[in-house]
């Protein structure tokens, strides 16, 4: 085997870790692989002899990769995103893919990805390295360009955000199940007394339908049965399956996919709503096996 085998198989082993810190911190599986893609880039042109540690080379790399990404996508933007949903991974219900397994091994879901939008580039960096990747603060600071006291501190405001939206959900996967199955067949059959029973009174819905069409929020019960009465005349399947390793939902429609929903289920009843529902994102997903 050549030093370019070697190397080639060294960066292979370090892949699935690379998307995984590039995912938690862009929210984008095609940014994650471009941010990962780079890294192989710089380290093709580095002299790989001369790095010690080449799994916290890498990290670093992609780190750095993914805190410009986030700051260039920043200033593109006139104004903050009210609703944006992080692309979802979508598997089958009883069951995933080895590769999503690797990307949501410490199941980050959907609604965590949603907080962590709203931290600032070089707070998603310091909380995502440290809390979910055990970086050290002294290796981070250099990425952020502060100290480490200061690398620690930025951690801390993303932990104090996440805390105040407390985005875990219920951890039971059958009661999740059991949940959503509910919400699945009462919007089905237009059973909107049965959904009432399901939601939460304070429940929350948002819906992103890309650049393109305005977002939409809606907050309580009525208003989000209200929504359901108004998809039920499109003519939708709903269906069961895994986002983000919790139990949500896609919409098909004419057997195309419509959207995904990540569903958060509190004590027995649906809190959060997350829709995706741009046809471009939807587009690049692969969800062939549902047609299976």
């Amino acid at each position: 085997m050549t030093e370019g085998d070697l190397i080639v198989s060294a960066f292979e082993e370090q892949r699935p870790h690379l998307r995984a810190v590039a995912y938690r911190m862009l929210g984008s599986t095609s940014e994650a692989d471009d941010a990962v893609q780079e890294a192989w880039l710089r380290l093709s042109r580095s002299d790989a002899e001369e790095i010690e540690n080449l799994g916290g080379w890498l990290t670093t790399v992609v780190a750095r990769i993914c805190l410009n990404m986030l700051r260039s996508r920043n200033s593109r933007r006139e104004q903050p995103l009210d609703v944006h949903m992080p692309d979802p991974i979508v598997a089958p219900i009883d069951g995933t893919d080895p590769e999503h397994e690797a990307l949501l091994a410490d199941s980050v879901g959907i609604a965590m990805l949603m907080v962590l939008e709203t931290l600032s580039p070089a707070e998603r960096l310091a909380f995502v390295l440290h809390d979910m990747f055990g970086v050290p603060f002294d290796e981070i600071a250099p990425i952020v360009d502060r100290s480490p006291d200061a690398a620690r501190q930025l951690a801390s405001r993303g932990r104090r955000r996440l805390r105040a939206a407390d985005p875990a959900p219920e951890p039971d996967l059958d009661a999740q199940r059991e949940v959503v199955e509910a919400f699945i067949a009462a919007a089905r059959q237009g059973d909107f007394e049965r959904l009432v029973s399901v939601l939460h009174p304070d429940v929350v819905l948002r819906a992103d339908f890309g650049p393109d069409r305005e977002p939409r929020e809606v907050r309580g019960a009525e208003a989000v049965i209200a929504q359901a009465r108004t998809f039920a005349n499109l003519g939708l399947e709903g269906r069961m399956v895994r986002v983000n390793g919790a139990i949500g939902t896609v919409s098909l429609r004419d057997g195309e996919l419509f959207s995904v929903g990540a569903v958060k289920v509190r004590e027995g009843r649906i809190v959060e709503i997350d829709f995706l529902a741009d046809p471009a994102r939807l587009a690049v997903l692969d969800v062939s096996w549902l047609a299976a």
